[in-house]
């Protein structure tokens, strides 16, 4: 079944998924897309103020926004995104960790320039396995109306 703009109503909570983070894969993306210490190299990391290796805050983004197509996306009328704001990194991701991500709608309108296409603005969470805040944001997607 298909999710239109109709059917996100503020208030609503939707559960993204789950994604279990490995010591490769952090090194891995910080390789290529965030190459500083404290998250390609665990000796080096050890000498940071985190004490030891942690994820990229862009790699757990891009976790969160995979679990968030594959779950969520993918299954509705999505129209796009004009962007995201408040992006915030409270606590750092570590190898083993498994994170939890949701999202909150705060905001329904209806686009006032293109009558077939409503605006969702929405708070994403994600959480570790002891349920710590790592990260939120706060988004804005379009979505196609219900057909007639």
């Amino acid at each position: 079944m298909t999710r239109f703009y109709e059917d996100f109503h503020v208030g609503d909570v939707i559960d993204v998924g789950s994604v279990t983070v490995g010591e490769a894969d952090i090194i891995a993306f910080a390789r290529q897309y965030d190459p500083q210490p404290m998250h390609t190299d665990p000796r080096a990391a050890e000498f940071t103020i985190y004490g030891g290796l942690i994820a990229s805050g862009w790699h757990t983004v891009a976790l969160f926004m995979r679990l968030l197509v594959e779950n969520l996306v993918a299954k509705t009328s999505s129209l796009g995104s004009p962007g995201v704001e408040e992006l915030r990194w409270p606590l750092p991701v570590r190898p083993g960790d498994t994170l939890h991500g949701s999202m909150e709608i705060l905001e329904t309108r209806a686009s006032n320039s293109r009558p077939s296409m409503g605006i969702v603005r929405w708070r994403g969470t994600v959480r570790n396995q002891d349920g710590k805040l790592v990260m939120t944001l706060i988004g804005t997607n379009f979505f196609g109306r219900r057909p007639s």
